[in-house]
């Protein structure tokens, strides 16, 4: 199995700043609008650097939607960023309406997604994002799984016309990908050939899922790992050619599983080539206060478990249900 070097755990929220502080040295147009929390996005070096491409709107994240759009009329090019449960759930009408039904060119970021937002709890936590803002048409979704992925997605979408949601998030994870990697939109990655079974994993749980590639090898198991790092558009080329390989999935996501990866994937495949999958992904619930760690164990979304839904999935495969 092909060996991934952990350069050192890193929040993918800095892979964020960074890419935001490299745009505004390289584009005059990107401009910087925040709801008071500057520091969590990691948007102070691109205020220090162009005060006067920064807006802090204060806690008063309906309005920034707001602004964000009427800036594209003037053909700036607004990143938004609060926590991604304030930047969809409580702003979804402004989306909708300012956003998605006039098709402006707004880069909706945002952080603390999932559970791994840890001890601030279910309230603050969000595990629908993904599935609100893939069901606005015309709005892509991108969802990368570490620190130089982050940096990298938030440079590619200022080329990309029309409205983006960029999720990422808090806690420190390992960042594996190449630090000067060509991020495509709609373009997934295939990681880890094999035969057996495949995975498609997303965000934090790509690491998770190299680690239980390596356990399943451990067993003679052939795993396929692909790294879906935008979820719409969905790179269904390269899921349907593993799947006529494997004839078995399982999706990895840090959300719920309705509404997810996992949903847009068994949907695809019931028009195309229906085999055996499994979900790894919050089982219609919402979070709770704890560490990251903990609540991951807790819901399910570790290397363990992605190991035991394709033990499963396999499993399922032989008996052909």
């Amino acid at each position: 199995m092909k060996k991934f070097v952990n350069q050192g755990n890193n929040d993918t929220r800095s892979g964020f700043g960074a890419g935001l502080l490299e745009l505004g040295r390289s584009n005059n147009e990107v401009v910087a609008l925040c709801a008071d929390l500057t520091g969590s996005l990691k948007m102070n070096e691109f205020k220090k650097e162009f005060p006067d491409r920064f807006f802090q709107v204060g806690i008063a994240e309906a309005n920034m939607m707001g602004i964000a759009a009427g800036m594209t009329i003037g053909g700036k090019i607004p990143f938004t960023g609060t926590f991604a449960n304030f930047s969809t759930g409580r702003v979804y009408d402004q989306i909708r309406q300012s956003i998605a039904y006039s098709g402006k060119n707004v880069k909706i970021c945002a952080s603390h997604a999932g559970v791994t937002l840890g001890e601030d709890g279910a309230t603050h936590q969000i595990l629908e994002d993904i599935g609100l803002m893939k069901m606005l048409p015309g709005v892509t979704v991108i969802n990368p799984c570490d620190f130089n992925q982050t940096k990298a997605a938030t440079i590619a979408i200022c080329n990309h016309i029309g409205p983006v949601y960029l999720r990422f998030g808090r806690p420190k994870v390992p960042n594996f990908t190449d630090i000067n990697q060509n991020f495509e939109i709609g373009k997934g990655i295939k990681l880890i050939d094999g035969n057996d079974v495949t995975i498609v994993a997303t965000g934090h749980l790509v690491w998770e899922a190299i680690e239980a590639c390596a356990l399943l090898e451990n067993e003679g198991i052939s795993t396929e790992l692909i790294n879906i790092h935008t979820i719409k558009p969905l790179d269904e080329e390269i899921i349907l050619n593993s799947v006529s390989k494997t004839k078995c999935i399982v999706s990895a996501e840090e959300h719920n599983i309705i509404g997810g990866l996992g949903e847009s994937i068994s949907g695809l495949l019931v028009k195309n080539n229906l085999v055996p999958m499994e979900f790894v992904g919050v089982e219609d619930s919402f979070g709770e206060s704890g560490t990251p760690s903990e609540l991951m164990k807790k819901y399910g979304l570790s290397a363990e478990n992605i190991y035991k839904k394709c033990k499963k999935a396999i499993s399922r495969k032989q008996l052909g249900v």
